[in-house]
């Protein structure tokens, strides 16, 4: 984890998230703990055969709730063959074919098939 970049603006000031989410996978307490000291509120559930109160922060469910929205829209652009294959091999032509899969899924959203011409 220590080797994300984490860039600044201006002043150089450096940008850090205000939580992170993750599934059970990522509950250890030296996560916990690494979390907290840079300053971000780790939003992991705890396992089963572990005791939830000696934990130094509370779950916050609603925020990890939010979490399966980012891995809906992960799970439907791998549905999106160009996208999932990666036939584009410059990454601005692959970046412009994941806004162009963006673009039409939300197109499909607000003009249902039936309405269209």
């Amino acid at each position: 984890m220590k080797q994300v970049d984490v860039h600044g603006t201006g002043d150089s000031i450096p940008i850090v998230p205000a939580k992170l989410a993750g599934d059970k996978g990522y509950r250890y307490d030296w996560i916990d703990k690494w979390l907290i000291d840079e300053g971000i509120t780790p939003v992991i559930p705890s396992k089963q055969n572990e005791d939830r109160t000696a934990r130094p922060v509370e779950f916050d469910k609603p925020s990890y709730r939010k979490r399966a929205i980012i891995e809906q829209l992960i799970g439907w652009l791998k549905e999106c063959r160009r996208v999932a294959t990666r036939y584009e091999k410059l990454a601005r032509h692959y970046l412009s074919m994941v806004k162009l899969s963006m673009i039409g899924r939300y197109l499909r959203l607000i003009a249902p098939a039936d309405s269209r011409v």
